[in-house]
Parts: structure tokens; C-alpha cells; sequence
């Protein structure tokens, strides 16, 4: 468990991380607003994230289903994203999909530089 809850820490720091940087890319490159519509869609992606990581946890140690809630969280913010007229759907989507560019680079880490651990 002790390797689990490294990788969980290390996906959030990874993620935190991506976003911060992109964050502030957007915000030179476009404009506070929709740096602030990437950043809104990427904190729903760590609170997804974190969601997952919980259900990842259960398996073990319970016989139940994973929950559906993630999927609601993410059509919550979509629907949110296309009715609100102060969000636009691409940052907040792309910023969603944060977490997984941290995933790639996980793997990418691990794949080619498995010593690194």
C-alpha cells in the first residue's frame, strides 16, 4: 500500500504542477479569463482525481461497486461549462484533462527511466 499511496501523491503533485504551468502559459498567451476557465476545469480534474484514487482504495478492502459520481462530476462541469456564459467549454475541458498528462508523464517516467524510482 505504501507504493499506492507514493503514486497517489505523486499524480496530484504532478498534476498541481502541469496546472500551475499551464495556467500561467494560457494567461500570457490569451487572457486571465480563460486561464481562469482552464484552471476551474483542471481543479474539477484533481477532485476527480482524487475520487478515483478513493474507489482505488476500496477494492481491496470492499466488495462493492465503484462510484458513479466521477462521471456525474464531469457532465456536471460540462453542462455548467456550455450554460454559464462567463466559461467556454475548451479550457475548462482541456483543463480537466490535466490529470491525464500527469498520467503520461507517470508512465513516461517509469517507462524510460525505471531507476528513477
Amino acid at each position: 500500500m505504501q507504493e499506492y499511496y507514493q503514486l497517489k501523491q505523486q499524480l496530484l503533485l504532478w498534476t498541481v504542477g502541469i496546472t500551475v504551468v499551464v495556467f500561467i502559459s494560457v494567461w500570457l498567451a490569451y487572457s486571465l479569463q480563460v486561464a481562469l476557465n482552464y484552471a476551474i476545469g483542471a481543479c474539477t480534474g484533481v477532485v476527480y482525481l482524487r475520487m478515483l484514487a478513493k474507489d482505488v482504495e476500496r477494492i481491496g478492502s470492499e466488495k462493492r461497486r465503484p462510484s458513479q459520481n466521477r462521471l456525474a462530476l464531469f457532465i456536471g462541469l460540462m453542462v455548467i461549462a456550455t450554460q454559464w456564459d462567463r466559461l467556454q467549454l475548451l479550457p475548462v475541458f482541456l483543463g480537466f484533462l490535466t490529470y491525464k498528462a500527469a498520467l503520461l508523464v507517470y508512465m513516461l517516467q517509469t517507462t524510460l527511466l525505471p531507476d528513477s524510482k
